[in-house]
């Protein structure tokens, strides 16, 4: 299986989206104390970053 730049960033931006999403459900279903906003900022952050993996997708 031959993976060149674009395939490599969307695989990335799928993991990243996949953690990212995990992180935010453990803020909101699993810590209810001040540490659940810590994972939520952190997912989100996640989000963020496949974001812009997701535009460099065909630019590299």
């Amino acid at each position: 299986m031959g993976m060149n730049k674009n395939t490599v960033l969307a695989w990335a931006t799928f993991i990243m989206i996949i953690v990212g999403l995990s992180l935010i459900a453990l803020g909101a279903f699993r810590y209810y104390e001040v540490a659940g906003y810590g994972f939520a900022a952190v997912g989100v952050g996640f989000l963020a970053v496949a974001w812009v993996f997701n535009a460099l997708k065909g630019r590299v």
